[in-house]
Parts: C-alpha cells; structure tokens; sequence
C-alpha cells in the first residue's frame, strides 16, 4: 500500500489548525500552484492535486477524523472514500434513521435533499457525486457584460490501474464480514435505533484485504479537469453560479447487501449522479464605478462656478456617456441617478440604475488671478451663511 500522506505537512499547517487557517492556507497555494498560473508545469499540477486533496479530507470534519484516526484510505493523491471505505457521511440519513426506526419503518431516508439515504432493504444508497468549488477572476467589465472563461478544477477519476476498484488487479473488494455489505450499523439505545456507518468498513460495505498500489486503495486519481464556463452578465464580486452535474461523478457502487451480490461478490457498476460546480467569481475594482448593490456609484467633480451656476456636464455610463444637467446653487454631495443604465439584475430582468454624486472641486493653491476673482466674488455675495446657525444654537438655549 502507497505510503499515507501527511496532508498537514502539504498544506502547511499545524495538526490542531483551525478550519478557517486551513482555508486560507489552501487558498494561498492553490493560487500560487493553479495550473492557469503555470501553464506547461507539471510538476506545479501535480503540487496543485496534493493540495487539492488535503484540503478535501481536512476541511471535511467526517474525513478528518478518520484520517486522524488513520482509517479510511487515504493512500497516495486519491481521493479518499471511493470504493476502499472513506466514509461519506452525505449517504446516511442521520436523524431519518431516528425516526423512521422509531416508528417502525426501514433505516434510512433520503437525507438532505433526498440525494442520499437507505433503501427499505437496509442498505446504503449509492452516493452521489461529491460537489466541487472554485474561484474564478474576472475584470470588471466581464463582471458587467459576462464573458467566457477558461477554468481548470481539480477534481478526481477512476484509477487506472484498478479501473475504480480500489483492489490490486485480479483481486476484487470483500463484502464486509461485520455489516454483511450493508454500509451501517444499528445501535439500540433504548427505544431508539441509531443507523451509523460500518466500524469496520467506513460504510462502503466492503474491505479491501490488497489494495491497488496506484491508488492506495481508494479506487481514483486526482486529476484537474480543463472547461470553458459562460459567465452570466451581471456578476459581482462574491457570486455563486451553481453548473448542475460538472462536480465529481459519483463514486462506484461499494458492494451489493447479500440478496444483492449474487455469490457473495460486490456489485458491479453503480454510484448516483454527478455533483454540481459551484463558481466563486472574484470580480476586479473599477477606477469609476462602484458597486452599491444592484446599482452603481460614480462620484463627478463639478468647479464652483458649475456649482452655483448649474449647466449640462457629460458623465460616463457602462456603454459611453450621457449628459446631465447640473440644477443651479447644486449642493456638494447632490445626486443624480440615471434609471437603467447600471448591471444587469443576476437572476431578474432589468438592470440597476447608476447614481452620479456630485462633489465640488475646491481648488488647493490659487493663482493670483485666481485669487483677485475670488475676492471680487466675495465681494459682491451678500449674507452671512451661519447666521442662520447661529439663530438656531441660541433659539434651543
């Protein structure tokens, strides 16, 4: 069996480190590995599997304590569970098992979902596809109009050698001797029957006495899968797009129950559907608009002159510029909004509006020229403009 990888080690962190250190340690060299970034490196993809991987099993709290414990297989860079016994704790129906035994029915359920569960005979359903995650940097404009984009996303496929067995070629997996293949366990604990997966098998419902030297047993490889992704327009920085299907495919069937495997044999084929890919996107600044929600923001200097004479000024918009008239005596700080012209509404018809907030540019040094109108402005403008602050402070006294 391959030698156990010590996933800490890979990812740089101490083994009482927190979820949120793992993350971000994961994040950092998964950008410093990432295959767009290395284009040609092999060595720099196969460092971004091994990163990969450990963060799979160690931000998983399930994976991590059987690799802790040091079950499950987790031999190699494959992808823990498979068919050797990684347990995946999405195929129990936890607190449905509860109560359905309560009230007399099968163990199981359908879980979150209904994706995964027991069937009435006891079993473990197959499991589904584990869903996958990834960043994906776009400018700002692509944020705005949408755009095509290339992503590589690591995810894992059937182990060559042993064709997602997890068993050494020429061999193949045992049903499991303690849950008989099922996958679970029933402990009584008083009038409750809690279903937990098999101590013995991890809840495949089958062991592996030789398992592949390729994969250490886990029945899959990692590998990063290229794919082009149509972002919609609209997108901001933080979205989520959900692409049905484009996770992992679902892990082989571990084994038939005993009325199931014919001659006490696993089942062939099987899993359940593919998981989904989730798709971060990380949207850049723009030096002009800013984001306010579904609108945008863009600030638009006016002189004093503009400010107190008001007028028509041309402000930018998303496809060009438009013209704006500036109300006479216009205040610093007044806005402005043009209805329509900002992003398209993600997921609604329409588009924001962008809000144009005037500031009155106040010059820093004055030429002498400068200097002699401002005076003669000064002059001529009558009043007192905290006088009537003044009147107030002393009226609340």
């Amino acid at each position: 069996m391959a030698d156990r990888p010590d996933y800490y080690k890979v990812l740089g962190v101490g083994k009482n480190a927190s979820e949120e250190e793992i993350k971000k340690s994961y994040r950092k060299l998964a950008r410093k590995y990432h295959p767009d970034r290395n284009a040609g490196d092999k060595q720099a993809e196969e460092r971004f599997k091994q990163i990969s991987q450990a963060h799979d099993v160690l931000s998983d709290p399930d994976k991590r304590k059987a690799y802790d414990r040091g079950t499950g297989a987790f031999g190699g860079f494959g992808a823990p569970g498979g068919a050797s016994g990684g347990f995946d704790p999405s195929a129990f129906g936890g607190v449905g098992d509860i109560l359905s035994n309560l009230f007399g029915g099968a163990p199981g359920g359908t879980g979150a979902g209904g994706r995964t569960g027991a069937t009435r005979g006891g079993r473990a359903r197959e499991a589904r596809g584990r869903d996958l995650e990834t960043e994906v940097s776009l400018s700002f404009d692509q944020g705005v109009h949408g755009a095509q984009v290339p992503l590589a996303v690591p995810t894992s496929k059937p182990c060559p050698t042993c064709h997602g067995t997890g068993a050494r070629p020429g061999t193949t997996p045992k049903v499991c001797p303690v849950c008989n293949g099922r996958g679970i366990e029933a402990q009584s604990q008083g009038i409750f029957s809690i279903s937990q997966p098999c101590s013995n098998c991890g809840g495949s419902g089958t062991v592996i006495e030789d398992p592949c030297s390729t994969c250490g047993g886990s029945g899959a490889q990692r590998s990063v899968r290229r794919l082009r992704v149509n972002i919609p327009a609209g997108v901001r920085d933080g979205s989520r797009i959900r692409l049905a299907g484009k996770g992992e495919p679902a892990p082989r069937a571990a084994a038939a129950g005993p009325a199931g495997a014919g001659a006490g044999g696993p089942a062939a084929g099987g899993g359940g559907g593919p998981g989904d890919l989730y798709v971060i996107t990380r949207v850049a600044d723009s030096p002009v608009f800013k984001r306010a929600g579904e609108n945008l923001e863009v600030e638009v200097p006016l002189t004093i002159s503009e400010a107190i004479r008001g007028g028509v000024i041309e402000v930018p918009t998303l496809n060009g510029s438009k013209r704006l008239r500036v109300p006479q005596g216009t205040k610093h700080g007044t806005v402005q909004r043009l209805r329509g012209e900002g992003p398209p509404r993600l997921g609604a018809n329409g588009r924001g509006d962008i809000h144009y907030r005037f500031v009155i540019d106040v010059p820093v040094s004055l030429s002498a020229a400068q200097s002699e109108a401002v005076d003669r402005l000064s002059d001529v403008l009558d009043g007192d403009p905290r006088a009537k602050l003044f009147e107030q402070a002393r009226a609340a006294g």
